[in-house]
């Protein structure tokens, strides 16, 4: 076989797009890896709360029918059993089936049932309360214990995290849409657009956040919506200036210069040409946003002033354990741990796609 020939070609490297340079630095970060999977596996838990801790089976087979109680609104399913002698009815009670696992037949009825039962991993819902059971320690049957009404402290730390994070994420969301459009307007305008937008952010940084939001929600019904309103209306000012400081860079460059001369719309030309460009600073507040709202959220709960009873939420759990603080340490232990994880993850995450995203650290 001959050799082949000398050749003069060059290999070049195929240049990275921006984002896939910022995710090459990000993913080497480790900590920042931890606290993305740590919020990833905290979402995939309040996404399947109601399957993770009920008080109902999720499946229940019975004499050739099969159930599901997780479903249902009601407590309780008939079956009808036909026998050699006589055709009965039976009543199956959710409540009195709970020590009931998987074996045939259901041992607890008066008459026996053959099937099988299949439980939540923590078979207690969040609002059940048990009077016997008040201020259990942590132990077998109750993992994290039970609180001052008894009920279940684990039940109620997962359905808690779907009020953190959809309070986290919906308030910034909100945020968000505020900081964008009237930093956007500020930046790309000028004159006395951009002077009116700014003695507004400096209006708002002046009043303290947090008393603010107590005294608009003192004067609101309780619920969780006000508080995403609430939080969101009061905390777009940060979001503002870093789109304005962006927009003020973008608005003289050539392609936006060119924009303009083809009659393209403001609307169009802020949304579509210059936004995308100055997104990432946006990203690195909003996911700072989160962990503010969410330790925000807890707070207000805290104080009484957050998501109404009984609705659990990680600060409504910690309020409840300033009275038991010197012997139910379970009930400030738990909620106080998620609450300092979670925000932890949210800021290694957003220091990290800071730095990520810093144009002068590439190399």
């Amino acid at each position: 076989m001959l050799n082949q020939p000398p050749t003069d070609e060059v290999l070049y490297e195929k240049p990275r797009s921006y984002w896939s340079a910022v995710w090459n630095r990000f993913r080497k970060n480790r900590p920042a890896m931890v606290g993305v999977v740590f919020i990833i596996w905290l979402a995939l838990i309040a996404i399947l709360a109601p399957l993770l801790a009920n008080n109902k089976p999720l499946c229940v087979y019975a004499e050739g029918r099969l159930f599901f109680p997780i479903l249902e609104g009601k407590g309780y399913a008939k079956t009808v059993v036909t026998g050699k002698d006589r055709r009965r009815e039976i009543l199956l009670d959710w409540k009195k089936l709970r020590g009931v696992k998987g074996i045939s037949p259901f041992q607890k009825m008066e008459n026996p049932v053959r099937g099988w039962i299949l439980w939540p991993p923590v078979p207690y819902s969040p609002t059940e309360h048990n009077l016997f059971e008040i201020l259990q320690p942590p132990g077998g049957k109750h993992w994290l214990g039970t609180d001052d009404r008894g009920r279940d402290v684990l039940s109620r730390m997962i359905h808690g995290s779907r009020i953190s994070l959809s309070v986290g994420m919906v308030s910034v969301g909100i945020a968000a849409v505020f900081g964008i459009i009237l930093g956007g307007m500020a930046g790309y305008f000028g004159g006395w657009v951009d002077q009116l937008i700014n003695r507004l952010i400096e209006i708002m940084m002046t009043i303290p956040t947090f008393f603010l939001i107590i005294a608009i929600i003192a004067f609101l019904p309780p619920s969780i919506y006000n508080i995403m309103v609430v939080i969101g209306v009061t905390g777009w000012t940060g979001i503002a200036r870093f789109v304005r400081a962006e927009f003020l860079k973008l608005k003289n460059l050539d392609f936006v210069t060119a924009s303009r001369a083809l009659g393209t719309s403001h609307a169009r030309i802020i949304f579509v040409h210059m936004l995308p460009n100055a997104m990432a600073p946006v990203l690195v507040s909003v996911v700072f946003g989160i962990a503010g709202a969410i330790l925000t959220e807890s707070s207000l709960s805290f104080l009484g002033f957050g998501v109404p009873p009984p609705t659990p939420s990680w600060g409504d759990i910690l309020s409840q354990s300033r009275d038991y603080i010197e012997f139910a340490w379970w009930l400030t232990l738990f909620p106080g741990l998620a609450i300092f994880i979670t925000i932890t993850a949210y800021n290694l995450v957003g220091e990290a796609l800071r730095d990520a995203m810093d144009p002068r650290l590439f190399q």
